[in-house]
C-alpha cells in the first residue's frame, strides 16, 4: 500500500502551446475547466524587417468534466476561442451578477473577461463582456483577484506587463477601471498577486530578481518591502486564502519560499524543487498543500505544515506528477468532489499501449478518436484491468475533500489539472494520498542550467 500516488485520467492536445489552466472554483460550475494556449507565429522570410515583430496567438478552451467513471474520458470539450497569445488566466472567486467570470491576461496588452453562460444546447459557454488594455508595446503577464478569501466587495484585478508595470483595476457594474498603475519592476513583471487578507495590500515578483509588496493606500511611489531573497526572476506568488500572513513565492532559481508577510527579510523555510517555479496554488480547502509547476521538473504537491508552524525546513513533496514531456507551466486543484467507486472494466482491447512506470502497474493509453484526447486505465503484468481503489483504504474512510478537513488519519481524492508547453498538451489527473502512511517524500532531482526566456 502507498500513500500517496497520482493517476491520468486524460489527456488533451491543445494543439497550441499550453502554458494556464483554471478549474472554475464557484461550487455550482466547479466541473468547469479553461485552458488557455500560446503560441509564437514566425515571421516570413520575405518580409521586410519592419515587418518582422512577433505576432503571438492564442486559444481559449472551456470544457466539461464528469470525473464519475462510467464516463470515459470525464473532460468533454465546449468551446474554443482564438484569441491573442494567453499569458494567465484566473476566475473571479465570487458569481458576478450570478455568474462565473473569468480574466485572461493577453499578449496584446489587455485583460479580457469572459462570463460563463447557459448556451442553447445546456453546455456552458464563455462570452466577452469587458477588456481593457494596459497600455501599447506590452504582454500582461499575470493576473488576480482580490476574492480569494469569498469576499465580493470592491472586486479588482492586479496584472503585471512586460514593461515591469503593474495595474490595479476595478470591477464596477459594467466596468473595468484602471485605478492605478506604476512601473515596479526593471524588466518584466512576471507575476502580481493581493494578499487575500488585506487586498489593499499586492506583492509582485519581476525579472530583476525582486519580489516587492505594495500597499494601494499609500500610492505606489515606493514598495512597502524589496526582497532580494530570490536570485533569479520572481515568477510565481500565491497568498494562502486559510492562513492569514502566509505567502509563498517561486522563482527562476529552482526555489519555493515561504512567507510570514509580517516579516519579509527572512522566508519560513525554503524549499528546492529542482525547476523554476512557474506557478503555485494552495489547495482550495487544505491550508498545508501547495501546488508548483516546476518547468523543468514536473509537477510537485508540497506539504507546508511544519514550516508555517515556525519549524525552518523545507516542505517536503508528497507527490509528483511527471507524465508531462514539456515545461510544466499550468496548473490546478479541482473542487470537483470526486466519486471513489470502481470504474467498470474497459469493453474492448486499446488499440495501443505505453508502458509507464507507476506502483503496481502500467499505464494503457487508449486513445479516443478525432477528439485529440487519450484515457487511461492501470493494468497489471498480465494485462487485467486494476481497480482503481485497489491501493486504498475502504472507502467510507475516504472523505470528500471540500467539506471535512484532512486531519492525520483521514484520506484525500483530489482531481486535477496541468498543462506542459512545446508538447502542447493538458493533462487531467487524480492524486489519492492517505497521511497516515508515512512515507519519505522523494528528493526532486537538480537540473541544469536553462535558459530564463524559455517558452516565451
Amino acid at each position: 500500500i502507498t500513500g500517496s500516488r497520482t493517476r491520468t485520467l486524460q489527456v488533451f492536445d491543445t494543439e497550441l502551446s499550453a502554458d494556464t489552466v483554471e478549474w472554475c472554483p464557484l461550487p455550482q460550475w466547479s466541473h468547469v475547466l479553461a485552458c488557455g494556449t500560446y503560441q509564437l507565429q514566425k515571421g516570413d522570410d520575405k518580409q521586410t524587417a519592419e515587418d518582422t515583430a512577433p505576432s503571438r496567438i492564442g486559444r481559449l478552451y472551456l470544457f466539461d468534466c464528469n470525473p464519475r467513471p462510467s464516463f470515459i474520458p470525464p473532460l468533454t470539450e465546449t468551446q474554443r476561442i482564438d484569441t491573442p497569445a494567453v499569458l494567465d488566466l484566473k476566475w473571479c472567486h465570487v458569481p458576478i451578477s450570478e455568474r462565473p467570470l473569468l480574466g485572461m491576461a493577453t499578449a496584446s496588452g489587455e485583460i479580457q473577461l469572459y462570463k460563463l453562460m447557459e448556451s442553447q444546447q445546456g453546455t456552458c459557454v464563455l462570452k466577452c463582456e469587458l477588456s481593457t488594455e494596459l497600455g501599447p508595446d506590452r504582454l500582461a503577464l499575470s493576473l488576480d483577484w482580490s476574492t480569494g478569501r469569498g469576499e465580493s466587495s470592491d472586486v479588482r484585478v492586479v496584472s503585471s506587463d512586460s514593461s515591469g508595470s503593474l495595474t490595479a483595476l476595478s470591477l464596477g457594474e459594467a466596468t473595468l477601471t484602471t485605478v492605478c498603475q506604476w512601473k515596479a519592476h526593471d524588466f518584466e513583471a512576471w507575476i502580481s498577486a493581493f494578499s487575500y487578507w488585506d487586498t489593499q495590500i499586492v506583492y509582485s515578483g519581476g525579472d530583476d530578481c525582486k519580489l516587492k509588496g505594495w500597499d494601494l493606500r499609500m500610492g505606489p511611489s515606493s514598495p512597502s518591502f524589496t526582497s532580494k531573497r530570490h536570485t533569479m526572476g520572481v515568477c510565481s506568488i500565491h497568498s494562502n486564502p486559510h492562513r492569514e500572513h502566509i505567502l509563498a513565492t517561486g522563482s527562476y532559481d529552482e526555489n519555493m519560499l515561504l512567507w510570514d508577510g509580517r516579516n519579509m527579510k527572512l522566508p519560513l523555510s525554503e524549499t528546492a524543487v529542482g525547476g523554476g517555479v512557474w506557478r503555485l496554488k494552495w489547495h482550495p480547502s487544505q491550508e498545508h498543500l501547495l501546488l508548483a509547476a516546476c518547468m523543468h521538473n514536473d509537477f510537485h504537491i508540497l506539504h507546508c505544515q511544519k514550516a508555517m508552524e515556525g519549524q525552518d525546513a523545507p516542505c517536503p513533496v508528497l507527490a509528483s506528477y511527471i507524465l508531462h514531456n514539456s515545461l510544466a507551466y499550468g496548473a490546478d486543484w479541482s473542487r470537483l468532489p470526486l466519486s471513489n467507486s470502481t470504474p467498470p472494466s474497459p469493453q474492448e482491447p486499446p488499440r495501443t499501449s505505453v508502458e509507464l512506470t507507476e506502483s503496481g502497474g502500467h499505464l494503457r493509453i487508449q486513445y479516443e478518436s478525432p477528439t485529440a484526447s487519450f484515457d487511461t486505465s492501470l493494468e497489471d503484468e498480465s494485462g487485467q484491468y486494476i481497480p482503481e481503489q485497489c491501493s486504498l483504504p475502504e472507502k467510507s474512510s475516504i472523505p470528500d475533500p471540500f467539506t471535512s478537513p484532512a486531519r492525520d488519519s483521514q484520506s484525500l481524492s483530489c482531481l486535477m489539472a496541468s498543462c506542459s508547453f512545446y508538447d502542447h498538451m493538458m493533462h487531467v489527473w487524480r492524486w489519492d494520498w492517505s497521511p497516515e502512511e508515512k512515507q519519505k517524500p522523494s528528493e526532486p532531482t537538480p537540473l541544469p542550467e536553462h535558459s530564463r526566456y524559455d517558452g516565451l
